[in-house]
């Protein structure tokens, strides 16, 4: 009995070892799988906040005050619902976040520019 302990033990460990790889494929497959959704959600993510900053530059006059910021952000904005439509969620995220930040200038330099202050230098 001794002598078949060995044997059994190694065709248990051939199997274990077996199933843990399956497992970590099928594991791997479905994180692929959730990953490759995420996408979708971070370019909303980012649109939604660069279409309230641009509202909010908008409201505040970025037009006239900052619009250099204030286009770039919009165009930047139209690109990233253009990218969203063709399922090219990096580049769309890419975009939005780039409007975003733009927004958030423009917004700053309206602000800047209605306190009675200098618009500070743009950086571009």
């Amino acid at each position: 009995m001794a002598l078949l302990a060995p044997a059994f033990t190694e065709s248990l460990d051939v199997v274990s070892v077996s199933a843990m790889v399956r497992r970590l494929l099928g594991l791997g497959a479905v994180a692929l799988v959730s990953l490759s959704g995420c996408g979708g959600v971070h370019y909303a993510v980012n649109a939604n906040g660069a279409a309230s900053r641009l509202e909010e530059a908008k409201q505040l006059g970025a037009e006239q005050l900052a619009p250099y910021e204030y286009y770039y952000a919009k165009a930047n904005l139209e690109q990233a619902q253009i990218e969203a439509s063709e399922a090219s969620y990096s580049d769309a995220a890419n975009f939005a976040e780039t409007a975003e930040e733009f927004a958030s200038k423009a917004v700053e330099i309206s602000k800047s520019s209605k306190k009675g202050g200098q618009a500070p230098e743009s950086k571009e």
